[in-house]
Order: C-alpha cells, then structure tokens, then sequence
C-alpha cells in the first residue's frame, strides 16, 4: 500500500476511502475532488463530488480549460444524492461515475453529458441556462505518485497521481497524460464562512507539491507537502502565503512561500462556481490552472484556488505567519 504519511493525530485507514457515516449538521460534506494539468498547461480539468446527505442534495463539478481554451463546465449544485453506498450522479444532462477499486491506488471517472461553453469564465458566477452547450466527456485515470498526504488535524487528504486517459469536448478527443492530484474530505464544512487558498501542481523537474492557506485571523504556519524528483512523499512545514487580487476580485498572482521552493501563482485559464447557501449567502470560488514560476527557474502548471465567502476582502490574504520559508 502507498506510503501514509503520519502526523500523530489521527490515523487514517483504507476504510477512509470509501463513504463516511454523515454527523448531524445541515452544511456535514463528503467532498472528492480530482485534477489533472498538461506540464505546458495547454488543457487541464477537474471534477468534483460534494454530498450533503443532510442538505438533500449533491454539488457536481467538472469542467475542461487550457491556456488557449475557453471554460467548458458543468457545475451542479442542486443534483440529486448518489445511491446509498455508491458515487454516481445521474441526471437528464449528464451520467458521472467513480471507481476506487484499492484503497490509496487507482481512481477511474468517467463523465459523459452536456456542458455549458463560457468564453468569459465569471459568467460562472450568473444564470448559465442562455449558454452554447457541447458533450463534454472523461475516461480518466488517476494513479497514486508515491503516498498519501492526511492534513493534521481534520479528516482530509491528498494523494499526487498521475491522470491517463481521453477527455471528450463537442467532436474532439483530447489524449491526457499529464501530472494531477485527488483528496477526500468529511466533516461540517462551512462555504460562507472561512476563506482559503490551496494550491497543487507539478514542477519541470518532475517535483510535486501541495499547500493549503485557511484564513483564520491570527498567524500560524501552514503545512504542505513535497514529492522530489523520484523521491517519496515528505511532509514540510511552514507555509504561507501572499495574494494580489485584480480590480474584478479574481486573483492575479500569489506569491506562495512553499519550504524549500517558494514561487508565483499566476492565473492562465479561470474556472469559478459560485454557490449559495441554505439561508441564501452566495460564495465566490475562482478555481484557477495557474503557472508556477520557482525563485530557483523551476516552471509547472497545476491548479490554484482562493476562495471568497461573504466579507472575504477583510480575512487577510497577506503572510500571516512570520519565519516561514522564505
């Protein structure tokens, strides 16, 4: 089984891989996410899979981009729960399906169904129903690079993989082969609450790394991780981050202090969703496949994400913790 790495908090077992007894609370999530970036950042996608048993309801995500393409997107916030047991989606416009056969190693998804096409990617964040449409399809494979990444504290982790396998847009079949990353999480999780900003992707050196940001109100350093070049999994301490945000409130660079190889985050190919909450609050969530530019001349691609709940501008998006890496 795939190197665990291990916090002394708690201990995160195969059984983790499938589905969670739901706790009480209406916003209680499952959430499985799965990226994938081409290393020249010509086309990159993402699915999610959110399910609010309590909520009576799941959010399905899945979209396509690239540096010269527009958003082509599916996001489905109203879709009906998965049968009980199973991760499948199933609706008029479009069929979803995962598989995760061993636990930690490979994870299959399979999509075919109709997306919206959005040359101005905040369009997003309105009424979609006016947009051109075409198939958008996945056959893709993500196979586990090395081990497994649980966050310290809270039920969560990230596995760095790499995604084989076809991507269908309208009548183009686009072959993948490319670096990505897929986590899983549970547990209450607020949307218009917490700011945050996570950050995934691949170096030219063959390197990986992860590092996530929660806009908390008072400083602490972040953990991370790093995969080197033909190494194994190591967690890495001390991460923070600085980010600069353009006059339409989407994110024009961050500057990510990642230990032992800080770099700039900048923005190629924008896919946002916005999501409302039960008591009607709406949330900004730029999702972004970004270049990476190292201070040491590594370049990468990967995908970034800063997300903006109500009064997001005022939850400090500067380095909070002094004496990270620098």
């Amino acid at each position: 089984m795939a190197k665990i790495i291990e916090h002394g908090t708690w201990q995160l077992a195969p059984a983790d891989e499938r589905l969670h007894a739901p706790g009480p609370e209406v916003l209680w999530n499952e959430s499985y996410y799965f990226d994938f970036a081409a290393p020249d950042g010509s086309v990159a996608g993402y699915v999610r899979l959110g399910l609010y048993p309590n909520w009576d309801r799941a959010w399905y995500w899945a979209c396509v981009t690239g540096k010269d393409r527009p958003l082509v997107l599916i996001a489905d916030n109203d879709a009906p729960l998965p049968k009980p047991g199973t991760t499948d989606v199933r609706t008029g416009t479009y069929d979803a399906t995962q598989r995760i056969a061993e636990p930690f190693g490979p994870a299959e998804i399979g999509l075919d169904g109709e997306a919206v096409i959005l040359p101005d990617p905040t369009a997003a964040y309105g009424d979609t129903s006016g947009a051109e449409t075409t198939r958008l399809a996945f056959d893709l494979r993500w196979d586990t690079v090395s081990g497994v990444y649980p966050y310290k504290d809270i039920p969560r982790y990230e596995i760095p993989c790499t995604v084989s396998g076809t991507v269908t847009v309208g009548g183009e079949t686009i072959a993948v082969d490319a670096p990505g990353e897929r986590d899983h999480s549970w547990g209450e999780r607020d949307w218009w609450k917490t700011s945050w900003l996570w950050s995934s992707g691949r170096l030219d050196d063959g390197a990986f790394f992860h590092c996530m940001q929660a806009n908390i109100g008072f400083a602490i350093p972040w953990p991370s991780f790093a995969v080197p070049p033909g190494g194994e999994i190591e967690h890495r301490d001390g991460f923070s981050a600085e980010t600069r945000f353009g006059a339409d409130e989407l994110p024009a660079s961050s500057h990510l202090r990642v230990p032992g190889a800080p770099m700039t985050a900048t923005p190629i190919a924008f896919a946002p969703v916005a999501v409302v909450s039960p008591d009607g609050r709406t949330a900004h969530f730029p999702r972004a496949l970004c270049r990476f530019d190292a201070e040491d001349g590594r370049t990468g691609h990967g995908w970034t994400e800063w997300h903006q709940p109500p009064g997001w501008q005022d939850h400090g998006w500067s380095y909070l913790a002094e004496g990270g890496a620098q």
